[in-house]
């Protein structure tokens, strides 16, 4: 079962355009470590494959980063060395389809970025940085959405470097 423990720290974002979707992705990869996981939510179109492909795109330097819906994972390795794992749970149905996915070890010694993790039973990792993304509620601003970001473990030191 998911661990249901209060954040350390918490602070939302609003990001305006794509390109800051884009940004908040990269600013990320820039302070991932292995050990970390990174946990998406949000409704479809929130942003939450945006941010992903930012994400591993600058951590990985790779341009293509499709996204793994139908795959369910998708690895890469890091400039620094380290795995990183790009998951995304949409079509998963039952938790125990996850057992061989190699999460739990990616997590321990790499990076992993989960789009829909409510489809997980258990926290992969202490140290996760929990996204909300959501849409601003502004008529006609369609780009514009807000990241409500929790950091747990060590995320909670670097929250607030994060800035887009």
């Amino acid at each position: 079962m998911r661990a249901l423990l209060r954040a350390m720290s918490e602070k939302t974002i609003h990001l305006e355009t794509i390109e800051a979707t884009t940004a908040l992705g990269a600013v990320l990869a820039g302070l991932a470590v292995p050990g970390d996981v990174i946990l998406l939510t949000g409704g479809l179109g929130a942003g939450k494959t945006t941010l992903a492909r930012a994400f591993v795109g600058e951590i990985a330097g790779v341009e293509e980063v499709p996204s793994p819906t139908y795959t369910l994972v998708q690895a890469y390795v890091s400039r620094a060395g380290f795995d990183v794992l790009h998951a995304d749970l949409y079509r998963v149905e039952d938790p125990s389809e996850l057992i061989e996915l190699g999460l739990e070890d990616a997590a321990a010694n790499g990076v992993v970025i989960i789009e829909w993790p409510d489809r997980l039973d258990y926290a992969l990792s202490e140290n996760r940085l929990e996204i909300t993304l959501d849409f601003d509620g502004v008529a006609g601003q369609e780009h514009r959405r807000i990241a409500r970001l929790a950091a747990h473990g060590s995320w909670g030191e670097r929250l607030a470097r994060i800035s887009v």
